[in-house]
């Protein structure tokens, strides 16, 4: 018995079948302790590779997918920041990215805006979509190195395939004419295909300020927000409430 299980382990390795191979000791001795028909042993060891399987995609989706480390919603309280527990829930269910809508998550900083859409986010991958996390900062270097930079290009090819893209601290710094053209651009490609949600600190009227054009601005605008959920978060800064001290009380 013991050489036929090495056996059958080394010729799952052969076969890449590593979920099979390390379910095999569980299942023999659940078959034999049970008395399982050989068509239930087949279904059990095809079951664990199948679930093997989607356990390494998802814990791959969720490295691409960039969320800081406090990005559950499990405990996220939302009542403190002005959003009611039912909207939290309805927003959970991501029946809103099936129909391909976008959200813009304002308000000041440190009210939770990142952690809500990283929250969504972490929520999508576990549902199976492919859903990114990316600052400006690094949508802008994506944009401005993709074309001599390789990795980059594979990046922005990523992000264009998305189900779900979050863009952070969107507008936080002005953006040279260049890119606010290169960053209308990626988005006009992706609006129709991709769920956008945006986090800002800056109301819409703010953003042609930051783009130094009001026609992009104003376009841009008109994509993020055809189809679009504007959620206002209030309350004080998480982080303020919560400062840390190097000083002995």
């Amino acid at each position: 018995m013991e050489v036929q299980k090495q056996e059958i382990k080394q010729l799952c390795s052969k076969f890449m079948l590593t979920g099979m191979g390390a379910s095999l000791e569980g299942i023999v001795n659940d078959a034999e302790k049970n008395r399982i028909g050989f068509m239930e042993f087949a279904l059990q060891l095809l079951k664990s590779e199948v679930e093997h399987r989607q356990q390494k995609d998802e814990a791959k989706r969720m490295k691409a997918a960039g969320l800081p480390r406090s990005s559950d919603l499990e405990h996220y309280d939302p009542e403190k920041n002005g959003l009611r527990t039912e909207r939290l829930a309805q927003l959970r269910e991501l029946n809103w990215m099936d129909q391909l809508f976008n959200m813009v998550l304002m308000g000041p900083s440190g009210t939770g805006k990142t952690h809500l859409a990283a929250g969504l986010c972490r929520d999508a991958v576990k549902a199976g979509y492919k859903a990114y996390l990316r600052s400006m900062d690094e949508i802008i270097n994506t944009l401005r190195t993709k074309d001599f930079v390789k990795s980059q290009m594979l990046e922005y090819n990523r992000l264009a395939k998305a189900n779900m893209l979050v863009l952070d601290d969107i507008m936080l710094f002005p953006l040279e004419k260049n890119m606010a053209v290169a960053f209308f651009n990626f988005i006009n490609h992706i609006y129709e295909s991709t769920s956008i949600v945006v986090t800002t600190n800056k109301k819409p009227t703010e953003w042609a300020k930051m783009l130094e054009d009001e026609v992009i601005a104003t376009a841009l605008l008109d994509r993020l927000l055809f189809k679009c959920e504007v959620v206002n978060l209030t309350g004080d800064s998480f982080r303020l409430q919560n400062r840390q001290t190097f000083f002995e009380s």
